[in-house]
């Protein structure tokens, strides 16, 4: 049986258009960020969220991962509440949260641009920048909270405009290979 994050060879992918529609909630919040930091923070967490458990719901026969998508949305579903809930916590923990967040979503478009490789998808190594710009945007917002915190505006606002970014284009990469895999 094969074992890859994405088991797009043998099946197409349904409802790829949820993680466009994260990646678009990111570029618009990321542009927003300078106006309504806080709370705009929490309520792009709780939709993207719940966008992201509807999208593993919709393709745990399709993804081998699938998992990590349900985790990742109930996680920041959860943390949207919270920081719905408690406005304060935002404002002290948003480079450390959004820091950590870059950082894996950018460690999976680097993983998701190797398996766009191997399906021969051109343009892969678009999303593998991508990946590597979050991870030098992440490693900023981790390694000196402080610096962040007086920039934090600026650099959420770049790391929430490159998440969104990458879930916008591997979204469209995986609408070309379903349309792919389905004309064969």
């Amino acid at each position: 049986m094969e074992t890859s994050p994405i088991k797009l060879i043998k099946t197409s992918l349904k409802h790829w258009y949820f993680l466009l529609i994260a990646g678009l909630i990111y570029i618009a919040v990321g542009v927003w960020v300078f106006l309504a930091l806080t709370i705009l923070f929490s309520i792009s967490f709780l939709v993207s969220g719940i966008s992201e458990i509807a999208f593993a719901i919709s393709n745990r026969n399709e993804l081998d991962g699938w998992g990590w998508n349900l985790a990742f949305g109930i996680m920041g579903s959860l943390a949207g509440l919270l920081l719905l809930s408690h406005p304060l916590i935002s404002i002290e923990t948003l480079p450390l949260f959004v820091g950590f967040v870059a950082l894996f979503r950018s460690i999976l478009a680097i993983s998701f641009s190797m398996e766009l490789k191997k399906y021969g998808v051109k343009n892969w190594g678009s999303l593998l920048f991508i990946g590597i710009l979050g991870v030098i945007f992440s490693y900023i917002l981790i390694w000196n909270p402080l610096f962040a915190g007086l920039t934090l505006v600026y650099w959420t606002g770049l790391a929430l405009v490159t998440l969104g970014t990458y879930s916008v284009y591997f979204s469209v990469q995986l609408n070309k290979l379903r349309k792919m895999v389905s004309s064969n």
